[in-house]
């Protein structure tokens, strides 16, 4: 019977998967768009594909976990689609594309918003967050939600990446026992197993980077206020927002071209209009062509093989035109960061969640962080693999006007960015940072948490609030690894264009392969 549905896992995939050419590669959305333009596929037949794709690989088969739940709208919408382009009328590249959206950003009705938490199974909105609004106005089919890292992965310090209460553990598509990491990994996985085409993560600090390259796909986390964060459920103003996950960079220049705009609501974006542009338009072949690359060496980790891979891509880097400049230590100066960063969002998160759930649904009985953590100590399937102390640690932090917030965000801020990117590109006279995203997937363990010794680039493009991609490398064992694209604020085109030019001359990702461990493959 298993290898009855791994067969079918494999046909359903087989588009993917079967003589790739670099159209395909390139954005399986401008493939699908081309053949919706030659009147070879509606998006209702799209639509329907996809959810087939749920059913048989997430749902049963394999049995990912990435996906919460589906709209049972979702063939109206792309029906109504499908009459609008009848009628000549095309919104845009994604007309009729199916997205799958993370649990943490709010979609209207009839679907909750959970962050994976039982304490908000009720949290059904009447309204779209603003970009999701901004998909459906170019013509995407908001298709489900995506599992993840309950509360994105803020309640536990011991906590197993990809779990939550609401939609269980969600399993890596390369090797099933191997973790997605956290906390976008529902969106991870779905998009490396072609659950979707398109598909939106979070980030606070590498939720959207890390499983995206542990997964083997595409990430950009933009700078933070080029997209809207509101009705998103928040951990901190400081350094969240939402971003593309996709099998390409071109789709996620697609993406961020349509997700990107000022918000009334979130100040932060108040810049947003003046930066946005076709981020497509940057996506050329030649873009590493004299451009200079800082080489984050001791970012890089001990890992031989992960060291080699990742000299491998700058080599390839070399061959495409770009200059290659080491930089020893980018640690200097930046004492204290991670201090600061953890006072931020423990202070931030529970100002931000009381904020959000004040104003939920009357249906969401937990007004605040402190009923919440009352709630999962009621409730026994919320504490059974771990707990959350980092919610408690929260809840004993004062306000935003607290000293010694305020001092740990000029702190944060100033390492971060005019001390640490800033200061990196400036003195070593760059144009980007790169590094390894992290490393390869860990065993998940709901006992005892996560087990990750791996590298990690997240952490200053995420204090900083910088863009950040990442974009296949290679792999270990059929284990994907990311490689990190880093710029200073607002410099999220040419990041993508660097990626893009990376990931055209080395077609690095790889399709999953379903397996349930490596040792089991093993001679």
């Amino acid at each position: 019977m298993i290898k009855q549905k791994l067969m079918l896992v494999a046909l359903l995939l087989s588009s993917a998967a079967a003589a790739r050419t670099p159209m395909q590669f390139d954005s399986n959305t401008s493939l699908l768009e081309a053949k919706q333009a030659a009147g070879e596929i509606t998006s209702e037949q799209i639509v329907r594909d996809y959810l087939s794709k749920i059913a048989a690989v997430d749902d049963s088969g394999p049995k990912l976990n990435a996906v919460i739940a589906t709209f049972p709208d979702a063939i109206e919408q792309a029906r109504k689609l499908d009459a609008e382009r009848a009628q000549g009328r095309v919104r845009s590249p994604l007309h009729g594309i199916p997205v799958l959206v993370k649990d943490n950003i709010e979609v209207a009705g009839p679907v909750a918003t959970t962050a994976g938490s039982l304490a908000l199974k009720d949290n059904i909105n009447i309204h779209d967050a603003p970009i999701i609004a901004r998909l459906r106005e170019a013509g995407a089919v908001i298709l489900g939600k995506t599992n993840l890292s309950e509360w994105a992965n803020i309640r536990s310090s011991d906590s197993t990446s990809g779990w939550s209460a609401v939609g269980g553990l969600t399993r890596n598509p390369h090797i099933l026992d191997r973790n997605t990491c956290g906390s976008s990994a529902g969106s991870g996985a779905a998009a490396a197993a072609d659950l979707a085409p398109l598909t939106i993560g979070t980030e606070t600090d590498g939720s959207i980077v890390c499983p995206s390259s542990i997964n083997g796909i595409v990430g950009f986390k933009p700078t933070v206020g080029l997209v809207s964060r509101s009705r998103i459920i928040p951990i901190s103003h400081s350094q969240d927002t939402a971003g593309p996950m996709t099998k390409s960079v071109r789709e996620a220049a697609l993406m961020l071209t349509v997700m990107a705009g000022s918000d009334p609501a979130d100040p932060a974006t108040a810049e947003a209009d003046n930066k946005r542009t076709n981020y497509s338009e940057y996506l050329r072949r030649e873009a590493l062509q004299g451009m200079r690359l800082g080489v984050m060496r001791d970012r890089v980790g001990n890992n031989a093989k992960i060291k080699a891979q990742f000299d491998a891509a700058l080599e390839k880097m070399k061959a495409a035109g770009a200059e290659i400049v080491e930089i020893a230590d980018t640690r200097k100066g930046l004492d204290g960061l991670g201090e600061a960063e953890f006072e931020i969002l423990m202070t931030e998160f529970k100002a931000g969640l009381n904020a959000y759930l004040a104003k939920a649904p009357s249906s969401v009985k937990t007004r605040t962080l402190a009923e919440v953590i009352a709630f999962n100590k009621a409730e026994a399937g919320e504490l059974r693999w771990f707990g959350q102390d980092l919610f408690d640690l929260a809840q004993s932090k004062g306000g935003l006007d607290d000293p010694k917030y305020l001092e740990a965000v000029a702190k944060a801020k100033r390492l971060a960015g005019p001390e640490g990117i800033d200061r990196l590109l400036r003195e070593n006279d760059v144009q980007l940072l790169v590094a390894p995203t992290a490393g390869t997937a860990w065993k998940s363990d709901l006992v005892n948490g996560d087990q990750y010794a791996g590298p990690s680039a997240s952490q200053l493009p995420a204090v900083a609030g910088y863009p950040h991609l990442t974009v296949p490398m290679s792999a270990i064992e059929g284990l994907p690894i990311g490689i990190s694209f880093i710029g200073t604020a607002w410099d999220d085109a040419r990041v993508l264009g660097a990626g893009y030019a990376f990931e055209q001359a080395t077609y690095a990702r790889i399709d999953p392969a379903f397996k349930q461990s490596i040792e089991m493959t093993q001679p």
